[in-house]
């Protein structure tokens, strides 16, 4: 647990690569987020940072996390590296995921992603 928690203060910091930065590819992703809302999933929240993104979605029945995410990533790596003229891994090969336990759990993950949004400004 200790390690994950030093590895998202890395990442909100906003070091390594920060492609996210770039005003199109954050737009590729931000609609990439927003076009299956409702279809596929139920976007709850969302921010994207300098170097990832936090999402908090309900799947809809008969599409999984794994498949959601898969989709998102490879349709915004493809595009990024477009955008950016490069070649070449875009995403992590996996991603950190958890299950939502109970309400507090749910709106303590919402405030989490909120105040990654005020981090992200500063």
């Amino acid at each position: 647990m200790k390690l994950q928690e030093n590895i998202s203060k890395y990442e909100d910091k906003g070091y390594g690569k920060c492609y996210l930065k770039n005003p199109e590819v954050y737009q590729v992703v931000m609609e990439t987020f927003l076009k299956f809302d409702k279809l596929r999933y139920e976007l709850i929240e969302f921010i994207i940072m300098p170097n990832h993104v936090h999402v908090l979605i309900k799947p809809c029945e008969g599409h999984s996390l794994p498949t959601i995410v898969n989709s998102w990533k490879s349709y915004t790596a493809r595009k990024a590296n477009q955008i950016l003229n490069r070649k070449g891994k875009f995403w992590i090969a996996d991603y950190y995921d958890r299950y939502i336990r109970n309400e507090q759990h749910f709106l303590n993950v919402i405030r989490y992603i909120q105040n990654n949004d005020k981090e992200k400004d500063r």
